[in-house]
């Protein structure tokens, strides 16, 4: 059965998409645990990132490096968490959050998916895609 994220990327499920590219997509938390918490998720479906080849590997971290500088930016927080957690969704995600301290890495804080305010998530989203220079579904905008 295909998980979560793979519905996601299939456009099965709604998500605010802030980078896509043929190895990977990158969109918000629906339980963040700040505005502007991403998820990097390669399109291959992985249970462990252990298990990843190291193309794709690296790949995901050169992305969630640019996705974290962008963050850092868009939120001008001094710090770009980033988390392999691997236990809700059996698919393989880094998640990238703006973060000022330790205590902010802490997933029972995170918000609930229906206490979320609408507008943050997709001025967030905005933020980030503007920094990236990506369109609405995550594509670089052609120059």
């Amino acid at each position: 059965m295909a998980s979560v994220f793979t519905k996601i990327i299939k456009g099965e499920l709604p998500a605010r998409f802030v980078y896509r590219d043929e190895t990977c997509v990158a969109f918000l938390s629906i339980e963040p645990l700040r505005y502007g918490h991403t998820l990097v998720v390669p399109i291959e479906e992985v249970d462990k990132w252990t298990d990843l080849d190291p193309q794709t590997w690296a790949h995901l971290n050169e992305v969630a490096l640019e996705i974290g500088g962008a963050i850092k930016t868009a939120f001008d927080t001094p710090r770009t968490g980033y988390i392999i957690a691997g236990f809700d969704v059996p698919h393989t995600h880094i998640h990238l959050f703006p973060t000022e301290k330790m205590e902010e890495y802490d997933f029972a804080k995170a918000f609930d998916a229906d206490n979320t305010d609408d507008a943050a998530m997709d001025e967030a989203a905005a933020r980030i895609r503007q920094h990236l220079g990506c369109n609405e579904e995550g594509f670089r905008e052609e120059d």
